[in-house]
């Protein structure tokens, strides 16, 4: 099958790829383990416009199904920085480090944290573990009555919007 992509045909496949809520991919139902793979697959991952997840190699497009998101944030590292302040690191699914934008956070159905990451490319899904890390962090504002998390000298507000993180 061939799909336009601008003025550019590109041929497209279904991939037997899965992606459960947790970040673990499967391929026709198998668990994927080898970390080299994966490693080239989180990197030929993409979205198209309609939110779809493909991996994109050799001038194809392979469709892929994703339950929540592909990547998942397996563990928090709050490091101090400054008089008061702190830096919130982000271990990701694929092994990547990123520091968490706290304007990108938002809460999705079942008070699942999400955040935008890969520059804003991709949303990653709290794993319970991790949410449970910042969560020691999080201050709840009795005047305003919500939570909220200092990130160097701001002051993030959590609040739901029940998308599903998509």
């Amino acid at each position: 099958m061939r799909e336009m992509t601008g003025n550019t045909a590109v041929e497209v496949e279904i991939f037997p790829i899965y992606i459960d809520k947790e970040g673990t991919w499967y391929y026709k139902g198998a668990e994927m383990f080898r970390k080299d793979i994966l490693a080239l697959f989180f990197e030929a991952l993409r979205r198209d416009a309609n939110g779809k997840y493909y991996l994109e190699m050799e001038g194809k497009r392979y469709y892929i199904q994703v339950e929540d998101t592909p990547f998942v944030v397996k563990a928090v590292n709050v490091h101090s920085v400054g008089k008061g302040g702190r830096k919130v690191e982000l271990v990701l699914n694929d092994g990547s480090l990123e520091l968490l934008d706290g304007a990108t956070m938002k809460l999705g159905r079942d008070n699942v944290l999400y955040c935008s990451i890969k520059g804003g490319r991709f949303d990653a899904r709290f794993s319970r573990p991790a949410w449970y890390q910042l969560a020691g962090h999080v201050e709840f504002d009795e005047e305003k009555g919500w939570y909220t998390l200092a990130i160097g000298s701001k002051r993030y507000t959590l609040k739901g919007d029940v998308n599903n993180g998509g």
